[in-house]
C-alpha cells in the first residue's frame, strides 16, 4: 500500500531533497558524538562482543527521531535497536539502514575513522545513502538518482544547516591505474590483506576502519575495497550507495550487486571497486 509519507519520500529522493535532510540529520548526529569522543566514553559489550559507547546510543537516538518525524512509517532497522531488541523478521519494500557510529573501535582508541551512516533501502537495493566523518566534519551524499555524488567539509555549519553553508562538490571514482592501490579493515593479518588486494589487481593497500573506505574509492584516492570477514548490512549499505552514484560498483562473492534485506541483514563477502 502507498502512504502518504512513502508517497513524499518517493518524490524527496527523485528531487535529490530526501540526501539533503539525510545530511543535516547525519551532521546533527556528528554534533552529538563528538562531545564523547577522546573524552573517557564509558565502553559496554554487546552479546556479539562488540563495543557500544553512549555514543551510539545517543547519536541513534536521534537519527531515529527524525527519520520518523520526516518519513513516518518507513521501516528502520538500526544497529543498536536490533542488538537490543533483535531483528525485523523480514525486510519491508523500503525500509531504512542505520549505523549510528561505524568504527566504534577506533572511536574508543581515539581514531577519527569513524563515520554515521544513514541508507535509503528499496527493493533491496541502496538507492539514498549519507555518510559523515564527525572527526574531520565530513559528509559524501548521494544527489537526486543518476546525478552522482557530492562530498563537503560542514565544518562551523550550525545545526540544521546543510542545505547552506560549504559548497558541495561532485567526486568521482577514478580510471583503474596501473599500480591500484587497495583499502583493507585493519582486522586481517598482514598476508591477508596482501592477498586480497592482489586478487583485485592491487600492488599496494592501506588499512583503515568504518565506511569511510567506500568514500575514498568514491572520491577517486582509492581502487577496491574487498572483504571477506562478515558485516552487518548498515556496515555498509549507506558507503554502498555513494560509491555506486560517483561511478563505483559493490559486488557480493557471486558477481551480482550487493543486495539488502537478507537474513539477520548480514552480509557474506563482497568488494567495492572503483573504475
Amino acid at each position: 500500500m502507498t502512504t502518504p509519507s512513502k508517497t513524499k519520500l518517493a518524490q524527496d529522493l527523485k528531487s535529490g531533497a530526501l540526501s539533503l535532510t539525510l545530511a543535516e540529520i547525519a551532521e546533527d548526529a556528528a554534533r552529538v558524538i563528538l562531545p564523547f569522543w577522546r573524552n573517557g566514553a564509558a565502553v559496554e559489550t554487546k552479546a556479539d562482543d562488540s563495543p557500544v559507547t553512549q555514543a551510539d546510543r545517543a547519536a541513534e537516538a536521534l537519527i531515529l527521531e527524525r527519520l520518523v518525524a520526516a518519513y513516518p512509517g518507513v521501516q528502520t532497522v538500526a544497529e543498536e535497536a536490533v542488538a537490543a531488541q533483535g531483528a525485523p523478521e523480514a525486510a519491508e519494500g523500503w525500509f531504512w539502514l542505520i549505523d549510528p557510529l561505524d568504527g566504534t573501535k577506533g572511536f574508543i582508541r581515539g581514531g577519527e575513522a569513524f563515520t554515521v551512516n544513514i541508507a535509503l533501502i528499496h527493493d533491496g537495493y541502496p538507492v539514498a545513502g549519507v555518510v559523515t566523518a564527525p572527526a574531520t566534519a565530513t559528509t559524501w551524499r548521494t544527489e537526486a538518482p543518476g546525478a552522482g555524488a557530492l562530498r563537503r567539509q560542514f565544518g562551523d555549519v550550525q545545526e540544521g544547516e546543510a542545505h547552506a553553508g560549504a559548497e558541495w562538490r561532485p567526486i568521482r571514482v577514478r580510471d583503474r591505474p596501473q599500480e591500484g592501490l587497495a583499502l583493507l579493515s585493519h582486522s586481517v593479518t598482514d598476508e591477508e590483506a596482501a592477498r586480497l588486494a592482489a586478487r583485485h589487481g592491487c600492488t599496494r593497500w592501506q588499512g583503515t576502519d568504518s565506511s569511510l573506505k567506500f568514500c575514498l574509492i568514491a572520491e577517486g584516492r582509492f581502487d577496491a575495497y574487498p572483504r571477506s570477514g562478515p558485516t552487518s548490512e548498515w556496515d555498509t549499505a549507506a558507503g554502498q550507495a555513494v560509491l555506486e552514484a560517483a561511478g563505483g560498483r559493490v559486488l557480493a562473492d557471486d558477481g551480482q550487486r550487493l543486495a539488502y534485506g537478507k537474513p539477520r541483514f548480514l552480509n557474506g563477502p563482497f568488494v567495492a571497486m572503483g573504475g
